[in-house]
């Protein structure tokens, strides 16, 4: 990997003695370790477990002390960069997958494949390994993993007569078309799907892998370049036209986040919202008493129910003085059953073929089942060793992908914008 060039001055190199001198990150005054670890849990059953594990090694490991710093998924980009060149990471930090490569090429991350103990390097399938393994180096553990479904009104399925896909059966992305507009067509309010797309580039790419669309393509130079082929369009093709063309998805909701959709979903205007397999806990919480939901499988393509995920992700700092003791941590916090309740915690699937097979991830209540039927399928998001990426997305893809699927530009439009535009963003990161 290329480490980024250290520029000190003098003045600078001193401060930086002072205050290493005054710190007490990488020991205490006993000699006791100290470790920093940022985690970006936010729901309560995620925070409670966060804290419980980091209190459960404290108590076992006097000499190693780990201290829960709490992030935010709103800015850790930002934050991440402003400490790392601050020379203020954390040691142990807590991102996602398709957040890494800048950081991992940028020599801000440790390569910590030869600090991996065997369990949970096996432990780990491969598949998800790829999402944190840059140049053959690893700089990240992903731990957690989060399918994206279909959540459905099952009364109205029901009194519809679709048939009801299963994870080995799903529909295709015609069959899925056809259906949400059986279920409405908006005429009297109410509408097969309402697709949640204020950020509408990852369940692009992601959904799209079922049908074998990539669009980023690495040759044999290493360098990476943008396509838009057949493969790539079917998704986005038929959220256009069952917005434009058949009326069974609301163009309303295409601004909006996933939380936006649900009085729309509890109060019956929508049969169907594809959403991410964590949200049942935001259902479980939020839906009126009575209300019958289910979680279905998302379209598939000849791929089966293949999608890209970005897992999430623990990293060391490649300026920690303590790597092999932040290591020994994550091997502690992401043990089977630490694993489990990490899961749980989020309402999302472990990475972890151990903690797979838990029958608590495999409970029909609350369609855990469907989730574990998934895991098997789940891939690296396309974009996942892309650099360039998070401008790629922001400037180009993010903009063209709303305005296409509002109907605002047609299909040639958007294939220029995000392969001629978006090659130019890429480019200036593979000079």
């Amino acid at each position: 990997m290329r480490t980024r060039p250290r520029l000190v001055t003098a003045a600078a190199a001193a401060l930086v003695l002072l205050l290493a001198g005054c710190s007490g990150d990488s020991g205490d005054d006993d000699g006791r370790i100290t470790l920093q670890f940022q985690s970006l849990a936010w729901q309560k059953e995620s925070v409670d477990a966060n804290k419980k594990l980091v209190a459960e090694w404290n108590a076992t490991h006097p000499d190693v002390k780990v201290e829960l710093i709490q992030g935010s998924w709103d800015s850790v980009h930002d934050q991440l960069l402003t400490s790392f060149e601050g020379g203020e990471a954390p040691d142990i930090i807590h991102d996602a997958s398709d957040d890494l490569a800048d950081f991992a090429y940028g020599g801000y991350l440790a390569d910590i494949g030869d600090l991996l103990p065997k369990r949970l390097k096996s432990d780990i399938p491969e598949r998800s390994w790829e999402t944190a393994t840059f140049d053959d180096g690893i700089y990240g553990v992903p731990f957690l993993q989060e399918p994206r479904v279909l959540i459905a009104n099952s009364t109205w399925l029901k009194k519809s007569g679709v048939r009801v896909p299963r994870p080995d059966k799903p529909w295709s992305w015609r069959e899925f078309r056809t259906v949400a507009k059986k279920l409405g067509d908006g005429e009297d309010g109410k509408y097969g799907v309402a697709w949640p797309l204020k950020e509408p580039v990852s369940a692009t790419l992601n959904l799209s892998m079922s049908t074998g669309g990539r669009m980023f393509h690495r040759g044999a130079d290493g360098k990476v370049d943008v396509r838009f082929d057949a493969a790539d369009q079917v998704m986005p093709r038929t959220v256009h036209d069952q917005v434009n063309v058949d009326k069974s998805a609301s163009g309303s909701t295409l601004g909006m986040g996933g939380s936006d959709t649900l009085p729309g979903f509890f109060g019956g205007k929508y049969a169907m919202v594809p959403l991410g397999f964590s949200y049942r806990q935001q259902i479980v919480q939020q839906a009126p008493e009575g209300f019958d939901w289910q979680v279905l499988p998302a379209p598939a393509g000849e791929d089966g129910p293949t999608q890209g995920v970005s897992p999430q992700t623990l990293s060391v700092a490649e300026d920690s003085p303590h790597k092999k003791e932040a290591v020994e941590f994550i091997d502690f916090f992401l043990r089977p059953k630490n694993m489990v309740k990490l899961a749980r915690g989020d309402w999302m699937l472990p990475t972890g073929k151990e903690a797979l097979k838990d029958p608590a991830l495999r409970t029909e209540k609350d369609d855990w089942a469907v989730g574990t039927a998934l895991a098997a399928h789940l891939r690296p998001a396309p974009a996942q060793t892309v650099r360039g990426y998070p401008e790629w997305k922001d400037k180009v893809a993010t903009p063209a992908l709303q305005e296409y699927y509002s109907g605002a530009i047609d299909l040639d439009e958007l294939r220029e914008r995000l392969v001629k535009d978006g090659n130019l963003v890429l480019a200036r990161y593979q000079r």
